[in-house]
């Protein structure tokens, strides 16, 4: 029997030595309808909510318990937002949608409307409408645009909300007018619009604005971290008011006792009559849910308080008492003990599972240095990206997903939670370290560290800001990639794989270059991304794998069908994304006829057909700067990347300089 369990039995056998004269306190009552789960997490889920069909009153009250991030969190299903807590007297916590101005954070909620309208949920007046902002007024407004509210912060003379190195917190104590700002909400608030208006138009800086109800207990007690380039990264809740319309209380039964357990009681909407709900309670000396058949049961300690007032019988001496609380303490230190036993086990056992000792071997060989990479922790991680929150999402790939987080200094870093599943793909994020743990090169994405202690591995890099070269190809956005940085990033990449290529002690194949693997930071330089295929070849090795890794449409063909990856493997690659930059078109598309059709070889045979133009992107015709010599020359270098025979293709040394020339010409 394990210590921590002996130390409780001593001490369940003492306290029954004692019961003979010590009454029992009460029982803690049910939330739930019998046979429903009462928690999701450790947020528990009363009627009229709940999980599993008929433990809801309607759809609305339904609740999903998710687990995609590895945690069981609740979702609100009918709004899609994350539950906080639920309160039987009649709200509900959940995570709030932030409006943002001129904010360079995507992941923010864009100003919108946020609307209740048709659901039994209303804003509560336990809200307050709180601004962050530099003279700015900010407006609430409802649906139809009349004003209903708002509040107006001035700058202070630091200009606070401007970018720093830190970034700042924010509570109750500086949300005073200035650079904050907060006001009341109106009473029965369905809908309502935020939005920014600047002080006599005065323009200052360029701060980052946020606006939004949360909930003033909360507020009062807690602070919200602000990122140095004044983006909001904590989750924050508001809480609504739920009403229950139509509502029929429990069937009341000849029970004079049951009768007498709760009451309930109609509320009319002041500012829209026809809607009444029901509230119920219970009543005085019960205590429970009044929601459900016997859901209020009588409070021993509300109605006698006395029997709840433990009494030692005078037998008891203050020697067992002293034995007693002796034996709390070794139990709860004992206790603690086991669990730090037990955590630092588990770090060990996903240390050795994520590849820690592998990664001690290469250390050995000397191929990495384990000292010189920064091991973060658990708890860092999770700070840092609010539990892995979704709306942290940057990105996902084959090996798994990205989130955006913020480090305690106020470092913003990008995380990469790997999907492991087996042992090989341990030794792809092992290898991932081993490869970037060589590199030093400014169009290289910066390695700053890992974490081996949980229960899949994760990488911390630097952030870039802007996103993958993919989303300015091939989606909407308002930025337009010029010719010249089209040239520019091309350039960047070329010469970045030239120096894995011929200028790292052993050759680096990155092995899935492609235009989602080009990250452009806050000056729109290159960066490659993702090594967890790459390979560090020696040059006796035939470079034969077995099993042929990369993405479809960007995969060299010889390297498909003979599983033999050279340099001309990447050139293969790299003439795809040139491609892409000079038709817009995805690396496999659908043709009008609707058959998928490669993009490399419907080039090639443009190209043979003399209508290279036919398919030029049209943002890259219309550019003042894009010279059609220019187009022709980049059209003639991605022809010959894409030669199906390798041996034909230039070096990435030699698509460089090609790049650099024809960038010189631009430029001129």
């Amino acid at each position: 029997m394990a210590t921590s369990q002996l130390a409780a039995l001593y001490i369940t056998v003492f306290l029954l030595s004692m019961s003979t004269s010590t009454p029992t306190l009460a029982v803690s009552v049910p939330m739930t309808k019998p046979g429903c789960s009462t928690h999701c997490g450790t947020v528990e889920i009363p009627y009229p909510f709940g999980i599993e069909p008929d433990c809801y009153i309607n759809e609305w009250f339904q609740i999903l318990c998710e687990s995609s991030t590895g945690l069981l969190k609740p979702l609100l299903n009918s709004m899609h937002l994350e539950v906080w807590d639920i309160s039987v007297a009649g709200t509900i916590r959940v995570t709030n949608p932030i409006t943002f101005s001129n904010c360079s954070n995507s992941l923010v909620n864009p100003v919108q409307t946020f609307t209740l309208e048709g659901s039994p949920f209303l804003f509560s007046q336990k809200n307050r409408f709180t601004s962050i902002s530099c003279n700015e007024i900010a407006l609430l407004t409802s649906s139809d645009g009349y004003p209903i509210g708002g509040c107006l912060s001035i700058c202070d003379n630091g200009s606070s909300l401007t970018p720093s190195s830190t970034g700042r917190i924010l509570n109750h104590d500086s949300c005073s007018g200035t650079n904050c700002c907060q006001s009341t909400i109106p009473l029965d608030l369905y809908a309502f619009n935020t939005s920014f208006q600047k002080l006599n138009d005065v323009k200052i800086g360029s701060a980052c604005n946020h606006a939004f109800p949360v909930d003033q207990d909360w507020f009062m007690s807690n602070s919200i971290n602000i990122s140095p380039a004044g983006e909001i990264f904590d989750s924050i809740p508001v809480v609504l008011d739920w009403n229950l319309y139509n509502y029929s209380p429990p069937a009341l039964s000849e029970d004079d006792h049951f009768v007498k357990s709760f009451h309930c009681e109609r509320i009319q909407n002041k500012m829209q009559p026809q809607n009444i709900s029901t509230r119920c309670f219970c009543s005085k000396g019960f205590q429970g849910n009044p929601y459900f058949f016997l859901g209020c049961q009588q409070d021993e300690c509300g109605a006698r308080s006395h029997i709840c007032q433990r009494s030692f019988p005078s037998s008891v001496s203050y020697t067992g008492l002293g034995l007693l609380i002796f034996l709390i303490v070794v139990a709860r230190w004992l206790n603690r003990v086991i669990k730090k036993r037990k955590h630092n086990k588990s770090k060990a056992m996903f240390f050795k599972q994520n590849g820690g000792l592998l990664l001690q071997q290469q250390s050995a060989t000397g191929e990495v240095h384990v000292e010189k990479i920064k091991l973060f922790t658990s708890k860092e991680l999770l700070k840092a990206t609010n539990e892995f929150n979704v709306n942290r999402v940057l990105g996902h790939g084959s090996q798994g997903t990205v989130y955006k987080g913020m480090l305690e200094d106020g470092k913003i870093v990008a995380v990469k939670k790997s999907k492991i599943v087996d042992g090989g793909e341990v030794g792809e994020f092992i290898n991932e370290i081993v490869i970037l743990s060589q590199i030093n090169h400014r169009n290289v994405v910066k390695l700053l560290g890992c974490c081996l202690e949980t229960e899949v591995p994760l990488l911390v890099y630097e952030f870039i800001l802007n996103g993958s070269l993919s989303q300015y190809i091939h989606h909407q956005n308002d930025f337009r990639l010029t010719w010249e940085m089209r040239l520019r990033v091309s350039m960047q990449v070329a010469g970045a794989l030239s120096y894995l290529h011929s200028s790292t002690c052993l050759p680096i194949y990155h092995r899935d270059i492609k235009s989602g693997n080009i990250l452009l930071d806050d000056k729109f330089n290159a960066k490659i991304a993702d090594f967890g295929t790459s390979r560090s070849i020696s040059i006796d090795k035939t470079h034969l794998t077995t099993l042929v890794k990369g993405t479809f449409g960007y995969l060299d063909p010889g390297y498909f069908q003979s599983s033999q990856f050279t340099d001309k493997s990447d050139v293969y690659s790299f003439g795809v994304v040139l491609v892409e930059l000079l038709t817009g078109q995805k690396p496999v598309f659908l043709t009008p006829s609707g058959e998928w059709s490669s993009l490399a070889t419907h080039f090639i045979e443009s190209m043979e057909e003399n209508s290279l133009f036919d398919i030029i992107d049209a943002r890259v015709r219309v550019m003042k700067d894009g010279g059609k010599e220019e187009i022709i020359a980049v059209a003639n270098l991605a022809k010959r990347c894409l030669d199906l025979n390798g041996k034909k293709r230039p070096t990435m040394k030699e698509v460089a300089a090609t790049l650099e020339e024809i960038l010189l010409l631009v430029t001129s």
